[in-house]
């Protein structure tokens, strides 16, 4: 075996009728996804499962299958979400249990929860703050989860009515150039945000909401002007605003409203002699009492496992790159 190489495990675990049940559950899609996840071979007969792989794999793989089980015996379901939010818990020694029990929004369609430690403090300050910057690259939850609680808040009174916006630049093409009236021109860019609000809620809701009035989704220029009270109010890919759009969305906030700005300061598309309003925000207003601003990593995508292994890969290109 060579230096480098880690040293070859095997440990077999015995669990309860319930946690095998629920590790094998359909088509063993559960243990498939724990393989995928661990990096591990994973072979269950009967209440006996047996981990095979690096060592240090092993012992960690171990630890989460302890916390699945613990999970199982307080009533709760698995599946590969869970999977992947106990697996990054483990890997970021963060309690289990304070992120999985923080349940955000649940209907009969989901349950939002936050999945990793990082995702936890984006929806506390959210909960905390009057301001509230999530930046952080694709796959995040940055935006889904501010849905999630924008939703929440409205249904419980908290506030209303939810107004979602974006900038209207991406990847160089701007409103002007796209067919159709308005409502065509800015679906696109607006569409991610239909997107999420129909997750949360059914469709006819969603729709009733929309015709009380109570939900607004809308190009960033058309908050121009208005002062928006008792609001929830999310900014979503604000890394495309110029900065006096940025102070102009900013100073829009009314009595009884929050907001929450996403964006990825990775994936900007405004012209190259155009500063990016979320770059300068941070400078601008950082120290600014009842503001927050959380910074989401590699850690905290929870989309397909490859998505991560991409941010991996543009961030170590962009770091290699010599300075202009």
């Amino acid at each position: 075996m060579s230096t480098g190489e880690e040293a070859q495990a095997e440990r077999t675990m015995e669990l309860a009728d319930s946690v095998a049940v629920e590790l094998a559950g359909e088509q063993d899609r559960v243990l498939r996804a724990l393989e995928d996840r661990l990096q591990l071979s994973l072979d269950l007969r009967g209440n006996r499962l047996t981990l095979s792989g690096g060592q240090g794999q092993v012992a960690s793989g171990a630890t989460v299958i302890e916390e699945l089980a613990v999970l199982v015996q307080a009533g709760r379901e698995l599946g590969p979400a869970t999977v992947e939010a106990v697996a990054s818990a483990v890997e970021g020694r963060q309690p289990v249990s304070g992120i999985l029990d923080d349940v955000i929004w649940r209907n009969r369609q989901a349950v939002v929860t936050p999945r990793t430690a990082g995702q936890k403090a984006y929806c506390d300050a959210i909960r905390s703050r009057t301001i509230t910057f999530g930046i952080g690259p694709a796959g995040t939850g940055k935006t889904y989860l501010a849905v999630a609680l924008a939703t929440a808040a409205l249904i419980a009174r908290q506030v209303g009515r939810i107004i979602l916006t974006r900038p209207a630049v991406e990847a160089g093409e701007r409103l002007g150039f796209l067919p159709g009236d308005l409502a065509a021109k800015v679906d696109p860019y607006l569409r991610p945000l239909f997107d999420a609000l129909y997750d949360m809620l059914e469709a006819e809701r969603v729709e009733a909401l929309f015709a009380r009035g109570q939900i607004e989704v809308a190009p960033l220029a058309f908050m121009r002007g208005r002062t928006l009270n008792d609001s929830f109010i999310i900014l979503d890919e604000a890394q495309n605003t110029t900065s006096e759009q940025m102070k102009m969305f900013l100073t829009r906030l009314g009595f009884g409203s929050r907001m929450v700005v996403t964006g990825d300061v990775t994936q900007i598309d405004l012209p190259q002699d155009r500063r990016s309003g979320l770059v300068s925000v941070v400078d601008v207003l950082s120290g600014v009492e009842d503001i927050a601003f959380v910074r989401l990593d590699r850690r905290d995508v929870v989309r397909h496992k490859v998505v991560q292994r991409i941010v991996d890969a543009y961030g170590a290109a962009e770091g290699s790159r010599p300075a202009p």
